[in-house]
């Protein structure tokens, strides 16, 4: 895959998130795709980190973008190449400080079948 095809998922990704847009994000993913995140450790311990599937990542974000209504991810660098792109962003939520994000997008035609997210 080209790496301006995977920088333009990646730039799909951000407007749905923005947006609070949970179809277009979901849209992005494969059936199966699974997301590991920090954040879903510490406040869904049971899954220790990891959803998979549309309708487990569909609640986890749902539920973001219910608590989180002002959520903001701000690009600051992407790179990509072979199947994956490479994102770091910041994240800003009104009344909390902003966090630095990187996150690993991996996709198979044209479907990001996992998500990895990274911050301290």
């Amino acid at each position: 895959m080209t790496a301006e095809k995977l920088q333009s998922i990646a730039f799909k990704w951000f407007d749905a998130f923005n947006t609070h847009n949970l179809e277009q994000l979901l849209s992005l993913y494969d059936d199966d795709a699974q997301h590991f995140s920090p954040k879903l450790k510490i406040l869904k311990p049971e899954t220790n980190g990891l959803v998979i599937g549309k309708q487990a990542m569909r609640e986890w974000w749902q539920d973001a973008f219910h608590r989180l209504p002002s959520l903001n991810y701000k690009v600051t660098s992407l790179t990509a190449n072979g199947d994956r792109v490479f994102m770091e962003y910041t994240r800003s939520v009104e009344g909390e400080d902003n966090m630095h994000i990187a996150e690993v997008l991996v996709v198979k035609e044209d479907k990001i079948i996992a998500s990895r997210v990274y911050h301290g």
